[in-house]
């Protein structure tokens, strides 16, 4: 079945306005699909992960590639990978879960949202899909998660691309703790879109509205508030790796950024970057902290060609 969204190989801004455009429908379709989840994109194939339903999503054929999104309110991975998947889906199998906590995976009442349980449910659902290694793709918050997966089961993980990504201790920016200590209205989740890309204009309140709808679903924001607590600068160190066992790291590594990124600072990936002995850095210019939808078609072909690479 094909990707929703499935259209690709736009450029510059025509990636965002695509963007939008794939957002608004599938934002549309999920929250009209009320009573008929069947037809939501964002619920994809199920299974059962350390005794969890997990939601994931599964395309293409090839070498496994785990995709880990980030950790925005209303997120989901069908969403937040939408330009990713199709244009890499013939070249790799995608593995696109949603994250405990996140999406229409399920919440356990007891569960607590800290790394070491987003790295062991990661870990579970490669087992339960009988992949013994897979290249690791993660976004913002996922960057961490797949930073710590590679640092505490490197026999898991083949190559590594890390987006915009959290995983090492820094000051926390006013735009990450205003992002996870998110109060559900429209007006909100507007402020919140408008630090994700450069090119504000882009973006609509129907947008906003869309996502808001999604943020507000039974279970979501009672998930996500209780994840980033204040003081939220606690949170950030929690979803990091000491800096040794990054030094330590065997993987070839791609960091991808944005110069513009308002929420997680390019400085962050640049550490990464001299902490990592293999590791290769991309920066794009005009962008903030979603490089995988501001220049998608850039962004696509620099991850596969990467990934490609490590492919016998």
């Amino acid at each position: 079945m094909p990707f929703p969204g499935s259209a690709r190989k736009e450029h510059g801004a025509l990636d965002i306005i695509r963007f939008s455009a794939v957002f608004a429908v599938e934002r549309n379709l999920l929250i009209c699909s009320d009573k008929n989840m069947s037809n939501n994109p964002e619920i994809g194939k199920s299974i059962i992960v350390n005794g969890i339903q997990t939601n994931y999503q599964d395309h293409g054929e090839g070498p496994p590639v785990l995709l880990i999104h980030g950790s925005g309110p209303g997120t989901s991975a069908s969403t937040s990978w939408r330009q990713t998947i199709p244009a890499l889906s013939p070249r790799f199998r995608l593995i696109a879960p949603d994250m405990l906590g996140f999406g229409f995976t399920e919440r356990p009442s007891n569960v607590q949202y800290k790394l070491d349980t987003w790295v062991d449910h990661t870990l579970g659902l490669l087992s339960a899909l009988d992949i013994p290694k897979a290249h690791v793709v993660g976004t913002s918050y996922g960057g961490a998660v797949a930073l710590a997966l590679a640092a505490r089961a490197p026999q898991r993980v083949d190559r590594l691309v890390l987006i915009s990504a959290v995983g090492i201790s820094f000051p926390i920016t006013e735009t990450l703790d205003s992002i996870w200590g998110y109060t559900p209205s429209v007006a909100s989740m507007r402020a919140m879109l408008d630090l994700l890309v450069y090119d504000r204009s882009l973006l609509t309140d129907e947008m906003a509205r869309l996502r808001y709808e999604a943020s507000i679903r039974p279970g979501f924001q009672e998930a996500f508030s209780s994840m980033f607590t204040a003081p939220r600068q606690k949170a950030l160190d929690g979803l990091a790796t000491p800096e040794h066992l990054i030094k330590a790291l065997p993987h070839k590594a791609l960091l991808i950024h944005g110069r513009e990124d308002q929420i997680n600072p390019l400085s962050t990936s640049q550490r990464l970057f001299n902490l990592i002995d293999d590791a290769q850095l991309h920066v794009f210019g005009r962008c903030c902290h979603m490089p995988q939808a501001e220049h998608a078609a850039r962004f696509n072909r620099l991850v596969g060609d990467f990934l490609a690479e490590g492919t016998p």
